[in-house]
């Protein structure tokens, strides 16, 4: 059965808009656990846009299901994760200027930089280090040599994809590096863009599925439905996979 892991990202960001001490992500957390999650996944950034130091360690010490850390190859943060000592820590690009993560993790131009970074996670006792990653073979290649574990496959490109052709095309490409992702031996997350809708097409489509991050989706729905409602939603969509 698929995993789902919820996003809280996006309830930290609505806080900071207006510097205020609410919705509180740790409570978002406690929801979604409640409505069914298998865990909570969260990003770090260097600007702190979103979640802060004081959340990570409020999530660690409340969550009680799987804890996905996304992170930067940033020193700083880098150290954070490991005194954090998540369930996961999933590497990922960052730019300051972008919106969300526009792509992944370019692995072969870094590759002794990521490899480093993985040995220090998993000496810092994190049992699994993710990359995500465009469905680009070489790269999925370079992140087993690397010594990660598990990649999660940037789902951007199918979620936003312009008709059915473009997304026929990018669902092979994803296809094709699951199965690859699978027999390198590292375990096939996916994530970004993914929705209430699309989510069965690519199921469907993509092998070795073991887990899905899920965020915005979820968090805009919640505006309307409640947040248990919507987590209950989109694990009823996973499950039925």
């Amino acid at each position: 059965m698929i995993r789902l892991l919820i996003n809280i990202d996006h309830v930290a960001t609505l806080r900071n808009a207006r510097r205020e001490t609410f919705p509180d992500p740790v409570s978002a957390a406690h929801e979604c656990e409640a409505a069914g999650a298998d865990g909570i996944v969260f990003h770090l950034r260097e600007d702190r846009r979103h979640i802060t130091d004081d959340d990570v360690a409020r999530l660690k010490a409340s969550v009680s299901g799987k804890l996905d850390f996304e992170l930067s190859m940033a020193p700083e943060i880098v150290d954070i994760c490991c005194r954090t000592q998540p369930h996961m820590a999933t590497l990922v690009p960052e730019r300051r200027e972008e919106v969300t993560t526009e792509g992944g993790l370019d692995v072969i131009s870094q590759l002794e930089t990521v490899r480093s970074t993985i040995a220090r996670l998993h000496a810092a006792g994190i049992p699994e280090v993710a990359l995500f990653l465009d469905p680009d073979p070489d790269t999925i290649r370079a992140a087993a040599d690397a010594g990660a574990n598990t990649v999660e496959l940037h789902t951007g490109e199918f979620a936003n994809a312009p008709d059915d052709a473009s997304r026929e095309d990018v669902l092979g490409r994803l296809a094709a590096a699951a199965q690859l992702i699978h027999d390198l031996g590292m375990n096939v997350h996916a994530g970004h863009g993914l929705d209430y809708r699309n989510f069965p097409e690519f199921a469907a489509r993509v092998p070795h599925l073991t887990e899905v991050s899920i965020g915005f989706a979820v968090i805009a729905r919640s505006v309307f439905t409640g947040l248990r409602d919507a987590v209950a939603d989109m694990r009823r969509i996973v499950q039925a996979q």
